[in-house]
């Protein structure tokens, strides 16, 4: 009788390393097929916008104060080749005016301090911020922008996957310019035991209630706006809101449903 040997047991991880290995194979026999054109060149008048931006975050955490306000430099660069656009930066594989495929960067996660949490959730341990690493794809159409994107956390603070799938939109009134969005985050149950589970050992310890979380999609909306005051100076503000799923609501570290991010700007073009 034939013995079927065993599956080695695949992380996650492994498993999205192989996945951007193959997607990044794929992507050099389909640049020269007809589903898309011949890369844009590189834009060699693309302006570099550097600023200051104030970020007042609102935390699903359970705190003592959920807003946090921060004070982050923002820079904004795009020469059809390698882009930053604020805490993000990638370059790009595929950008042919309608379709970009990019490999990326950026800071993600959440942070939880324990020392500015409410009760016994002080005696848990730290959560920190991470940085991410994936792949993007976007296809422009004549009614908005669809974004499909995949990521892991390169720190591995969590060990997590992340996936986003976005509508985008531009909308255009002399100097001022508006993109409204809307889409899901996927979070893997990595990410979110890192970030809202409880372990027996903490719960031991604090005698806050042990919490396992699973994978989780979070709805969320975003508007950001841009204006320009002059040819060297333009205003920047961002409102994102998310919704918190019952994976992280229910998570005895979690008191609120939605989290928010408000952000004002001044950028400086050179």
């Amino acid at each position: 009788m034939l013995k079927l040997a065993a599956l080695p047991n695949i992380s996650t991880r492994t498993m999205f390393s192989a996945f951007t290995a193959t997607a990044l194979f794929s992507v050099a026999s389909m640049s020269n097929a007809a589903l898309f054109n011949d890369n844009l060149p590189t834009d060699k008048d693309a302006e570099l916008s550097v600023g200051v931006n104030v970020m007042a975050v609102k935390s699903a955490y359970d705190l003592e104060d959920s807003t946090e306000v921060r004070v982050l430099p923002g820079a904004f660069y795009d020469n059809n080749k390698v882009y930053v656009r604020g805490a993000q930066a990638g370059a790009y594989l595929i950008n042919d005016g309608v379709n970009q495929l990019s490999a990326y960067a950026k800071l993600a996660g959440s942070e939880f301090e324990p020392d500015d949490a409410n009760g016994a959730l002080q005696g848990l341990d730290e959560r920190k911020s991470s940085a991410e690493a994936g792949l993007s794809y976007q296809r422009r159409t004549a009614i908005g922008g669809i974004r499909a994107q995949i990521g892991a956390d390169v720190l591995d603070r969590s060990g997590g996957n992340t996936a986003r799938l976005t509508y985008l939109s531009r909308i255009t009134k002399g100097k001022l310019t508006v993109y409204p969005s809307i889409g899901f985050e996927y979070h893997d149950a990595d990410y979110n035991e890192y970030y809202y589970g409880v372990s027996e050992k903490e719960s031991a310890k604090t005698g806050v209630d042990a919490y396992k979380s699973n994978s989780s999609l979070n709805p969320y909306i975003n508007i950001s706006a841009n204006y320009d005051f002059n040819e060297r100076w333009a205003g920047f503000a961002n409102q994102s809101v998310s919704y918190v799923p019952n994976e992280q609501y229910d998570s005895p570290m979690v008191d609120s449903r939605t989290e928010a991010a408000t952000t004002l700007g001044l950028l400086y073009k050179f």
